[in-house]
């Protein structure tokens, strides 16, 4: 099933990112980074002998603009692959039409709450046993911290990963004292910093996200809750976020990522200048905002396509299932057979005078997610009228 363009053409790359909005500082840098690799991989000489072109639209952090961006770039672009989408209820929004009813390969390249098991859809973020897993043990081990509250913007990702906090936390002996959801515009979080201190919480794990962030953080600074030994995480907090936040308000946080730019890795150090030397300004190439995904996602569908030797969609879905690639922002990385989500090294950080410092270097770490469709590591994917044995 040749999915779309089979003429020599242009090969068309749809991307979907939030270039205005309260997520535009993420999403702008997100566009930058497709607009890097589809160059990068033309002035090399494309892709199948074919230049890619790359189809940008905006979707405004809104989950409506959203789906009309995939329903354009799907039914009247003809793009031969989906890449975007931040907030979960984003990748919901774009999945409708570009997969459910388009039937087009989708690559989803945020952190998210895992568990996206579609046949169509592969995503190229870290996942909670890459990131809570890992973190909350090392974090009480380091800090002796037993008793934590989670304060949470109200859709998706904040419950999944705050059930995954939860399991973690209990069997490493702890408590949760505290879990509250707010819905995405709230600011007002005053109550809830007077909770956090009453109840004495070591630590804050925090899924509240933009534009609440920021008050939320002021509020707690001043309640001195860091001061007393308190610890705030942030697995989504990356150096974009320093340009939001006063430095002293989040001095101390940890995150858990696939990439910060302090890693010292040769490949990433460069990618990072050339970035940086193209694309001056706040929208900054990190992990949490989606660019080390979005790259990650288009250069294991390059491999997969150089595999494949067509944009046969069937040809394709087989041969990234098993794609990797040697390099990447934070190193090498490469889809789990079956699992449609990448095996990558992961980082610890903790924010420092306005920077983040890697303490922790974890590592390769399987994303264990569900096999998509049935039998281990064997994925049977069925693609319109058309079975894939991945």
């Amino acid at each position: 099933m040749e999915h779309a363009n089979t003429t020599a053409g242009p090969i068309k790359v749809g991307v979907i990112t939030d270039q205005t909005g309260p997520l535009s500082f993420m999403g702008i840098a997100n566009a930058n980074v497709a607009t890097m690799v589809i160059d990068d991989i033309n002035a090399s000489g494309g892709l199948l002998g074919r230049r890619l072109e790359l189809c940008l639209e905006d979707s405004a952090t809104t989950d409506s603009a959203a789906e009309a961006a995939a329903r354009k770039l799907v039914h009247d672009d003809h793009v031969d692959v989906v890449f975007g989408g931040i907030y979960s209820s984003t990748r919901q929004a774009i999945k409708g039409p570009a997969v459910t009813d388009g039937k087009t390969l989708y690559i989803y390249p945020e952190q998210y709450e895992g568990q996206e098991c579609d046949p169509l859809i592969f995503c190229t973020g870290p996942v909670p046993a890459q990131q809570v897993e890992p973190l909350i043990p090392w974090l009480m081990d380091r800090t002796g911290a037993r008793t934590f509250y989670l304060p949470s913007t109200d859709y998706i990702w904040p419950h999944v990963l705050n059930d995954k906090v939860r399991e973690v936390v209990v069997a490493q002996g702890g408590t949760i004292v505290g879990e509250e959801y707010f819905p995405m515009d709230h600011t007002d979080y005053a109550e809830t910093v007077e909770k956090i201190i009453a109840c004495d919480a070591d630590v804050v794990f925090n899924t509240i996200v933009p534009p609440g962030l920021t008050p939320f953080l002021e509020l707690l600074h001043e309640a001195g809750f860091t001061a007393r030994g308190g610890s705030i995480v942030c697995t989504y907090f990356d150096e974009n976020f320093f340009n939001l936040v006063p430095a002293e308000h989040v001095e101390g946080l940890y995150s858990c990522l696939d990439y910060y730019q302090a890693v010292g890795e040769p490949f990433s150090a460069d990618l990072l200048a050339r970035y940086d030397n193209r694309f001056p300004g706040a929208a900054m190439f990190t992990a949490g905002s989606a660019c080390t995904g979005m790259y990650r996602g288009l250069k294991l569908w390059e491999a997969a396509v150089n595999e494949a030797g067509s944009l046969d969609q069937v040809k394709v879905i087989r041969a990234l299932d098993h794609a990797r690639i040697a390099a990447g922002p934070g190193g090498a990385a490469e889809m789990v057979p079956g699992q449609h989500h990448v095996r990558m090294n992961m980082y610890i950080a903790q924010a420092r005078n306005g920077r983040f410092e890697v303490v922790n270097e974890l590592g390769m770490i399987d994303p264990k997610e569900a096999v998509v469709g049935d039998g281990p590591h064997a994925a049977v994917i069925r693609v319109g009228h058309e079975t894939v044995t991945a």
